[in-house]
């Protein structure tokens, strides 16, 4: 899988490629705000995107999902604050707490690779908040 990773803490965006890359996957690129997010999106398709909500350029990270939405990119939101997303979670599979552990994100990435490949996954992990069902979300296939 090829993720994208929108993060502006540079020692989380160097965790998190780690841990991806260490779970046997690809990272696209790091992008810090809004403008290298977009880039970055417009330059290639990544199947899968991790997006926190507050860069460097502001609460920015709610338009980059609406974005990977649009283009049929699953993603999941890491956030300090989960209640603080849109109802529909901006088209988002859910949401990650921060601050969150290593094996926390670890266990997320295992559950959404599943899911992203179209497998049957490993039980939903307490670090992940799923979207609420109820609302509508669309189709990354």
């Amino acid at each position: 899988m090829n993720v994208m990773i929108v993060e502006d803490e540079v020692l989380l965006a160097m965790e998190l490629e780690s841990e991806v890359e260490a779970a046997g996957h690809e990272v696209a690129g790091i992008a810090m705000n809004s403008r290298q997010a977009h880039e970055l999106l417009a330059s290639q398709k990544p199947d899968f995107a991790f997006v926190d909500v507050q860069l460097m350029d502001g609460p920015t990270g709610i338009d980059i999902g609406v974005s990977l939405a649009a283009a049929g990119i699953p993603f999941v939101f890491a956030t300090g604050n989960i209640k603080r997303l849109p109802p529909d979670f901006a088209g988002a599979l859910g949401g990650i707490e921060k601050p969150y552990t290593m094996n926390g994100m670890k266990n997320a990435l295992n559950y959404i690779s599943a899911i992203v490949s179209e497998n049957e996954g490993p039980a939903i992990p307490a670090s992940l908040v799923l979207a609420n069902d109820s609302q509508p979300q669309p189709a990354y296939r």
